[in-house]
């Protein structure tokens, strides 16, 4: 197989299945495992760097509104690797290419590959992904050991939280503006023994108004901006304390979201696992401080 990856997510779940030799083309974004970095760049972004959040949110929305795009194709690339798989996604034009660019860039260039698009909404969802891979590569057996892994660690945290009191808790997915959480996040909060004080479970991540985020009941607040690593969460964080924009007396962790939220990856069963250690640490023991950290 020549297989294309437009997802992070994606990129991560081909190579847990041992098609790392198959992976052809990846996308800027897929730095996990670090074998995917050697791999060649089909898709790159379109926005500047070095941009705040407040300016990503800004030209983001001004080039939805003209119907630009955020990602640029590298057809070229996918003429010379010619793909036999491509994986994608519908689910957000703002986290990768958008899927009908990508159909656009095959019918252009007469490429007959198969396409999975992959669009998982809820944490259980984000496990079947791993299915649904295998049974398009053909690695249905391993897909199903690195699933019962994923089910077999979530009910170890289940039984270290048994009975233990759903703490709330508020995590943004973006700091200016505020965005809180939405798709699977809440689910990994309520599998960590959390409640999701303002999150939408299933659906996709909304804005709100940080006079709601201050009256809220969250004890707990994690800042797990979208694309960020524990560096750039823990400065976002730290931002956000300084102007007092949080529920008093909450905690506040920066954590690294790109490894551990907002892939839809296997890699969101840490997720749980760090997110137990931060809200239940008498059961589940501290957090890894290279994934997670305290700011206030």
């Amino acid at each position: 197989m020549r297989i294309v990856s437009l997802l992070p997510s994606a990129t991560e779940i081909l190579f847990q299945l041992g098609l790392g030799d198959d992976v052809v083309g990846v996308t800027f974004e897929c730095d996990f495992p670090p074998e995917a970095k050697t791999k060649r760049i089909v898709s790159t972004s379109a926005l500047p760097e070095g941009l705040t959040p407040s300016q990503i949110d800004e030209i983001v929305k001004q080039r939805m509104a003209a119907g630009e795009d955020l990602y640029k194709l590298d057809r070229d690339a996918f003429a010379d690797i010619d793909p036999t798989l491509v994986v994608t996604q519908d689910l957000c034009a703002v986290c990768a290419v958008d899927v009908t660019k990508v159909d656009d860039a095959m019918d252009y260039l007469g490429c007959r590959a198969n396409v999975l698009t992959l669009d998982p909404m809820t944490l259980e969802a984000v496990i079947d992904s791993v299915r649904l891979v295998g049974e398009a590569t053909g690695t249905e057996a391993r897909a199903s050991t690195v699933i019962d892994d994923c089910r077999d660690r979530l009910a170890a945290v289940a039984a270290k939280l048994d009975s233990a009191h759903a703490r709330p808790t508020l995590l943004l997915e973006w700091t200016d503006p505020a965005f809180t959480d939405g798709h699977w996040v809440p689910d990994m909060i309520a599998a960590a023994g959390g409640r999701s004080v303002m999150g939408r479970p299933g659906q996709n991540s909304r804005g709100t108004s940080w006079d709601a985020i201050t009256s809220c009941d969250a004890d707990v607040v994690i800042v797990a901006p979208c694309g960020f690593r524990l560096d750039g969460a823990t400065r976002l964080a730290e931002d956000v304390v300084r102007r007092g924009l949080l529920p008093r007396d909450a905690q506040v962790w920066a954590v690294d979201a790109d490894a551990f939220v907002v892939r839809p990856s296997p890699r969101v069963v840490e997720g749980v696992e760090m997110f137990a250690s931060i809200l239940h640490p008498d059961r589940h023991g501290a957090p890894d401080p290279a994934s997670a950290t305290r700011v206030a």
